[in-house]
């Protein structure tokens, strides 16, 4: 579906200082994300792609893992290379005991 294996990243091997790309819609980024994180709907990345830093490591996060997958294609694609799919998405995230604030500040969720 994807083509070529998609690099993939576990949640525990996400280091502090990794750029953590959230690209699930608004209200699921509302509802909780990891603090830190950086929000850019799947949707939007084509006319946005120069928010994403091509000089660092990039961890790719949605739900479960299918959006991520195809962002990290795309940005693959299209020049970046240090850049990884979160195996198991916001899912795998919270299940890890990974903190998550909503769009208020207060403990999050998965939506």
């Amino acid at each position: 579906m994807f083509g070529p294996r998609v690099p993939t990243v576990t949640v525990p091997e996400i280091a502090d200082d990794v750029y953590l790309l959230d690209v699930r819609e608004d209200d699921e980024w509302l509802a909780g994300h990891a603090p830190g994180a950086h929000h850019l709907p799947m949707m939007e990345l084509p006319t946005r792609l120069a928010e994403v830093p091509g000089d660092r490591e990039v961890a790719v996060i949605c739900r479960s893992g299918g959006r991520s997958a195809q962002v990290v294609t795309y940005l693959l694609r299209n020049g970046w290379e240090t850049v990884h799919n979160v195996e198991g998405g916001m899912g795998e995230w919270a299940a890890a005991g990974r903190p998550m604030v909503d769009g208020d500040g207060q403990p999050g969720r998965v939506l």
